[in-house]
C-alpha cells in the first residue's frame, strides 16, 4: 500500500522523486521487519493481560515431562498477535498486485483460523481434545488442496483464459500433462536438475508440502522458544531464496528457476522474521505466553508456501530438519506403538516420548539445552541449505 503511495507522491512534483527509494525491494523488506517487530512488542503486553483476564491458559499433559506442570494456566493462543503483525506489515510494505502475497496470506490467515477454532475449544470450553484429528485434517486438507491448484497456474505464469485452458486439457489428457522445466521438483547440489512433474503430481507434492509443514511446526511448538526461532532462521533463508529466484540475472547465474513475481516474499519472510522476534522477546523461558495451534500451524503453512514457490521444496526440509525430526519422531512412535499392541498385546515404544524433544528431555536435557541446541542445529542446516545457491 505504502509503496503504490509513494509512486503517487513521485508523480505530484520532482522534488518529491526521493519516494522513488520505496521501490527497492531491499529496503521495505527491512521496514517490513522492523514494522512487524514494533508491532509485536507494542502489543504484547496488552495481549497477555487480556490473555489471563480471559483465563485463556495452556493445559499441561499431567503424564508429560513433570517440570512443564508449573506452566499450567500460561496464557496461550499468542500466536495470534504474530500473524496480525505479519498481515499488517505485509499489506503496508508490499506490493498488492502481486500473486503470491495474496496466496501466502490466505494460507497462512485460513490455517491460522484453523488452528484458533482448535485452541479456542481447549482453552475456552475446556475440552482436552480440542478440534477432533479428522476434522482438522479436513480444513488443512482443503486449504492445501485450494492452495496447490492456484499455485499451479500462478507459478507457470498463466491468465485466468490460460489457466481454464490448461486444466481442460489436463482433463482430455487423463491428467498426464507435463509442466514447464521450472515448476518441476529441483534437486539441491544439481546444475539445472529438476525432476519433471505432472498437475496431479505437482498438486500432490505441494498439498504434502503445505499440510506436512504446518504440522511439522505444530508439534515443535512444545517447549519456551522451541519452534518460533526456527521459524525465523528457515522463513529468512527462505526470504532469500524468493528474492534470487524473482530475479532474473540472479537466478541465471546460480542456475535456480526464475519465478517472476517471487521476490515480493521477501516482504513476507521479513514480516514473520520481524513478528517472529516480537513474540519471542515474550515466549523466551520462561514464557509468558504460548503460540498455539493458532500461529503453529499458519507458519508451518506459510514456510511450505513460501518453499513451493520458489521451487525448493527440498531444500526447506534440508532447512527445516527439525521440523522433519519432530513430525517423523510422532509419526513413528505412533505407528511403532500401534503395531507392537496388535502384535503381543502391550504398545511398546520407541522414544522415551514423543514428539523429539521431549525424548532429550527425558533422557536429562534441561529445558534451556534443549531449545538452544535445537536452534543451533537449524541454523546449521539453513547455512547447508544457503549453501546449494552455489554448491551445485
Amino acid at each position: 500500500m505504502l509503496t503504490a503511495l509513494a509512486a503517487w507522491l513521485q508523480t505530484l512534483s520532482p522534488s518529491l522523486g526521493f519516494f522513488r527509494v520505496f521501490q527497492y525491494l531491499t529496503l521495505r523488506a527491512v521496514l517490513a521487519a522492523v514494522t512487524a517487530l514494533l508491532i509485536g512488542l507494542a502489543f504484547g503486553p496488552w495481549l497477555i493481560r487480556r490473555l489471563t483476564e480471559l483465563k485463556i491458559g495452556q493445559p499441561v499433559r499431567e503424564y508429560g515431562v513433570q517440570a512443564h506442570l508449573s506452566k499450567s494456566g500460561t496464557p496461550t493462543m499468542g500466536g495470534a498477535l504474530v500473524l496480525l503483525a505479519i498481515t499488517i506489515s505485509t499489506l503496508l510494505w508490499a506490493d498488492w498486485a502481486n500473486r503470491f502475497i495474496w496466496v501466502v496470506l490466505a494460507v497462512t490467515l485460513a490455517l491460522g483460523a484453523v488452528g484458533w477454532v482448535d485452541d479456542w475449544r481447549k482453552v475456552a470450553l475446556h475440552d482436552p481434545e480440542g478440534m477432533r484429528s479428522r476434522e482438522k485434517f479436513f480444513w488443512q486438507s482443503l486449504i492445501g488442496l485450494a492452495a496447490s491448484l492456484y499455485l499451479l497456474f500462478a507459478i507457470s505464469g498463466s491468465s485466468g483464459a490460460q489457466a481454464w485452458g490448461l486444466f481442460i486439457d489436463w482433463m482430455r489428457s487423463g491428467f498426464s500433462i507435463t509442466l514447464p522445466h521450472a515448476a518441476g521438483l529441483w534437486l539441491p547440489f544439481f546444475k539445472e536438475v529438476a525432476y519433471p512433474l505432472g498437475v496431479l503430481g505437482f498438486m500432490i507434492l505441494s498439498y504434502l508440502v503445505i499440510v506436512g509443514a504446518s504440522n511439522a511446526v505444530n508439534f515443535t511448538d512444545g517447549l519456551d522458544g522451541l519452534a518460533i526461532m526456527p521459524v525465523v532462521m528457515v522463513g529468512t533463508a527462505l526470504g532469500i531464496f524468493s528474492y534470487v529466484s524473482g530475479s532474473a540475472v540472479f537466478a541465471k547465474y546460480l542456475l535456480i528457476p526464475h519465478i517472476a513475481g517471487a521476490g515480493e516474499l521477501l516482504i513476507f519472510c521479513a514480516a514473520m522474521a520481524g513478528a517472529g522476534l516480537a513474540f519471542l522477546w515474550f515466549n523466551a523461558h520462561p514464557a509468558q505466553v504460548f503460540m498455539g495451534d493458532v500461529g503453529a500451524l499458519a507458519l508451518g503453512g506459510a514456510l511450505g508456501v513460501v518453499a513451493i514457490v520458489v521451487r525448493q521444496e527440498l531444500v526447506l526440509a534440508v532447512m527445516g530438519g527439525i521440523f522433519v525430526a519432530e513430525a517423523l519422531s510422532v509419526i513413528v512412535q505412533v505407528g511403532y506403538f500401534k503395531y507392537t499392541r496388535r502384535r503381543y498385546g502391550e504398545g511398546r515404544r520407541i522414544l522415551r516420548m514423543a514428539p523429539l524433544h521431549h525424548h532429550f528431555e527425558k533422557g536429562g536435557w534441561s529445558e534451556t539445552q534443549t531449545v538452544v541446541r535445537f536452534w543451533i542445529v537449524t541454523m546449521l542446516l539453513c547455512l547447508l541449505g544457503l549453501s546449494t545457491l552455489k554448491l551445485r
